[in-house]
């Protein structure tokens, strides 16, 4: 409808990461020291609202730099927003119910991003009806209309601060704070393991979400798709990832071995990419097996440098699609991976002259943890007992000395005579 090509379609990919690879490490020093998590949810809720606003209209007066200004507001909220629901989650509910709780989010926004991207055609293509024709204004009003969501998510953080706040009366308990505080000189001090999870994050993340962008108009024009079975085949990482997560989850914590589950999934995702890339097989093949195996890398905790490369990435896809097609794109992909794969092989070899620890067995693991836990109230048993003897060898307050000490903390005249008969006594 607005004449852009691909590489200004995939900037407004960028733009929403470009403020997230600075805002998140400032995001929790804000809502932890200047507005509060309750006051700071409401006010990322209101950036999200202002810029799914200015973006739809950019779209109503076909203006594109306004949707990119729209984007960058969006992207202001949306990271800062994930972490103050984190905050309200942990302060909230602990153990088990907080695992349960973590993943409720997570697969209401898969559901929240499935929806988004079946539904939005069919607003549009209603707006269209009722307009009579298809353009900008088209486009501008479905934005809208789709921006209601980003209402009721501000009209929810409005409810759930005066929940906290009405909790905190009652319960007398306090704010959530997001923990620690992280500082940029902690960079110096990151070791080569984590490192090389970096690069297995942002290479793994180029080939999933910038394809995920770009993948309906892959399908419609490789395969012939229709537009409502490309947006169905394009949706499918987010309706596996939602279950899928929590079993691979709970599998990695019964099985261990860490590193291999990564390496199976990096491999796995390659040859989704191979086959998309080189052949004409049904691609619900391929990208059902992507998706699924994807389940065990999809853990977004590396926010800065995660947006840092999506923003790169993204920018890249849309030049590659606009000068090279479909087929370079893919092989750019697959080179990402390649990328994530040799950083997967490089961070096993590390580990195992490192110590082993990131690809133990969860037998292992917890046979150390229970070492580990055995030794610590051996060292509480020590400690208790050394109190215990030494209470002995301290000699025992009577009730005269009790009386002066207590008489001395209220201020009162206490008189030496009975101490020092006391302690000659006690010297005889």
């Amino acid at each position: 409808d607005m004449r852009v090509n691909t590489a200004q379609f995939m900037a407004l990919y960028a733009w929403y990461s470009w403020p997230n690879v600075v805002l998140c490490f400032f995001g929790g020093f804000l809502i932890d020291r200047v507005f509060g998590i309750r006051l700071g949810t409401v006010i990322f809720s209101i950036f999200v609202c202002v810029g799914q606003v200015v973006f739809a209209l950019g779209a109503l007066f076909n203006t594109f730099w306004l949707m990119e200004v729209g984007r960058f507001i969006f992207g202001i909220g949306g990271e800062s927003l994930a972490v103050a629901q984190n905050t309200y989650a942990v302060s909230w509910f602990k153990g088990k119910e907080l695992n349960l709780v973590f993943g409720l989010q997570l697969s209401m926004a898969r559901i929240g991003s499935t929806v988004n991207m079946n539904i939005m055609g069919w607003i549009y293509s209603r707006v269209q009806d009722l307009l009579g024709y298809a353009g900008p204004s088209t486009l501008g009003l479905a934005l809208l209309i789709g921006g209601v969501t980003c209402l009721f998510s501000l009209s929810c953080a409005l409810i759930l601060a005066y929940l906290d706040r009405r909790a905190e009366k009652l319960l007398c308990k306090e704010q959530g704070k997001t923990g620690e505080v992280i500082k940029l000189t902690d960079v110096k001090d990151f070791s080569l393991s984590l490192w090389l999870i970096f690069v297995i994050c942002v290479c793994y993340y180029a080939a999933v979400f910038p394809f995920i962008g770009l993948g309906k108009v892959f399908f419609i024009e490789k395969f012939r798709f229709s537009p409502q079975e490309a947006s169905a085949i394009n949706s499918i990482v987010y309706i596996i990832s939602a279950p899928m997560s929590p079993v691979f989850g709970l599998l990695v914590d019964k099985v261990g071995k860490n590193i291999i589950w990564v390496l199976c999934a990096v491999v796995t995702t390659l040859a989704s990419h191979i086959m998309l890339a080189f052949t004409f097989w049904n691609p619900w093949i391929a990208m059902v097996t992507q998706k699924a195996i994807t389940a065990v890398l999809l853990c977004p905790s590396m926010q800065s440098i995660q947006n840092l490369g999506l923003a790169v990435i993204a920018i890249a896809a849309g030049m590659i699609l606009d000068t090279r097609g479909y087929l370079f794109l893919e092989v750019f992909f697959s080179a990402c991976v390649c990328l994530s794969l040799l950083a997967v092989v490089m961070l096993y070899f590390v580990n195992q002259l490192t110590g082993g620890d990131l690809n133990w067995s969860a037998k292992k693991r917890a046979k150390l943890q229970k070492a580990a836990a055995s030794e610590a109230e051996e060292q509480e048993r020590l400690r208790r007992q050394n109190e215990d003897d030494l209470a002995k060898l301290l000699p025992k307050a009577d009730a005269f000395s009790l009386r002066n000490k207590y008489l001395s903390k209220l201020g009162a005249q206490v008189s030496l005579t009975g101490v020092h008969r006391q302690f000659k006594t006690r010297i005889i």
